[in-house]
């Protein structure tokens, strides 16, 4: 199992938008790729500096293939349709984990 994590900086004045477009529009075209298995969405619980908040969206993958695939074919358009939306208020950080039996 795979775990494509996208870690989230928000400005405070987006947050609530953020969560309602994710939720409603930005994961489940994520996972209408047929890409991913299933996703989780969890709020960073630490203080900030400048005031920002901070999430871990994560995907799970079956193979290293269906990330490549999602990287090459999908996430482009779908990263470009988030900085549409939201602009210079937030910024990702991707991470690809491997689970270790």
């Amino acid at each position: 199992m795979l775990l494509y994590n996208v870690t989230v900086n928000i400005e405070k004045d987006i947050e609530e938008d953020w969560i309602i477009w994710m939720k409603g529009i930005h994961i489940p075209d994520v996972l209408a790729t047929g890409m991913f298995t299933e996703n989780k969405i969890y709020k960073i619980l630490h203080d900030t500096e400048d005031g920002s908040v901070n999430y871990s969206v994560q995907y799970f993958a079956d193979s290293m293939e269906k990330i490549m695939e999602y990287q090459r074919s999908y996430a482009p358009k779908l990263q470009q349709d988030t900085k549409e939306r939201f602009g210079e208020k937030l910024i990702t950080f991707r991470t690809l984990l491997e689970m270790i039996d």
